[in-house]
């Protein structure tokens, strides 16, 4: 491996890693830190990271402030409802198109798993289900993304989860939105099953109304 490699494969792992930081919370929504600072918390030499935060702050994850340092994504109102708004007008075309398509595969695994967290939920036989809530949440946002079939599309859709998650994370799930954002959830996966692509969008629709709310920016 040449030298150019070797920095081009220490930038990657340097993006993957300010990628988990994000996603785990490790760096907060609207958090100051120095440029040194995030050196340490990624672990990575100084010109990777500077590559890693360029790529973040072309998605709007980070804003790098000159010779003052770095702050993470505020999750605003504003910044919220424009970030669900995108998702939902996605998930609502990847609906229509699996629907379309007659690309359902793996549908029944989605609704299993929706219906344990929802049990788990309303029998609280579990302290904390926030984690796993959330990764049963993107795992239909997910599907629905697939269905686009479109790299471009889907490369626009992993940067705005990137930044509904620094969101996600300022926010977490409490037990009663669970209930309700699974509910919301059966009912988009009911209409696939149906291959309702009205019913579909609306239940969509329905649930970035209901997001929005409990988030406190509609």
């Amino acid at each position: 491996m040449n030298k150019a490699q070797d920095v081009q494969l220490l930038a990657d792992r340097a993006q993957q890693a300010l990628w988990a930081a994000l996603k785990t919370g490790t760096l907060r929504d609207g958090q100051f830190l120095s440029m040194s600072q995030l050196v340490d918390i990624l672990d990575f030499p100084l010109s990777a990271v500077r590559e890693a935060v360029k790529q973040a702050s072309s998605h709007g994850l980070l804003s790098a402030l000159p010779k003052r340092g770095i702050r993470v994504m505020e999750a605003r109102p504003e910044t919220i409802r424009e970030c669900l708004d995108f998702r939902m007008v996605l998930d609502q075309e990847g609906a229509r198109r699996r629907i379309s398509d007659g690309h359902l595969v793996g549908l029944d695994a989605l609704r299993e798993r929706h219906e344990d967290i929802w049990n788990q939920a309303r029998t609280n036989a579990a302290n904390d289900l926030s984690p796993v809530a959330i990764q049963v949440d993107l795992s239909l946002h997910d599907f629905l993304a697939e269905g686009l079939g479109n790299s471009q599309l889907a490369a626009s859709y992993a940067a705005n989860r990137m930044r509904i998650a620094i969101i996600q994370n300022s926010r977490p799930f409490v037990p009663d939105r669970i209930v309700s954002a699974i509910d919301e959830h059966l009912a988009i996966i009911n209409a696939l099953e149906k291959h309702d692509a009205g019913g579909a969008v609306a239940a969509i629709n329905h649930h970035y109304e209901q997001t929005l709310r409990w988030w406190g920016a509609a």
